[in-house]
């Protein structure tokens, strides 16, 4: 299985204005039903993305990242091992499989996941 970009999230302030700009933009289609809280993006091809609030305490939107990986805790182990620091442990995601985020040694967030199957 290769690390490729499986998924992608946009961390905004203004969700609807977020879906109109890039719906604009890329004519990216959006459903707000299946997750609640969570708007799921179509962009007619791999990968695919979601758009959610950004929390107050967060300083700024921002886009997350996410690699597909074999392993998670492999995976995570051998971040910290590289001076990473792991910020969201592995976490089930329904139906989908599991993700995970860590920071490399310069603080930037990087997020796996690891598909069902």
């Amino acid at each position: 299985m290769s690390n490729s970009m499986s998924h992608f999230e946009l961390m905004t302030g203004d969700v609807a204005r977020c879906k109109a700009f890039y719906g604009a933009v890329f004519g990216w289609s959006f459903d707000d039903a299946s997750m609640p809280g969570y708007t799921l993006v179509d962009t007619g091809r791999e990968p695919t993305g979601g758009i959610f609030a950004k929390p107050s305490e967060k300083a700024a939107p921002c886009m997350n990242v996410y690699f597909r990986v074999e392993n998670i805790e492999q995976t995570l182990k051998v971040a910290t091992q590289q001076g990473g620091k792991v910020l969201v442990p592995k976490t089930p995601i329904p139906g989908v499989g599991h993700f995970a985020m860590f920071a490399d040694p310069e603080g930037v967030a990087i997020g796996i996941m690891q598909p069902n199957g």
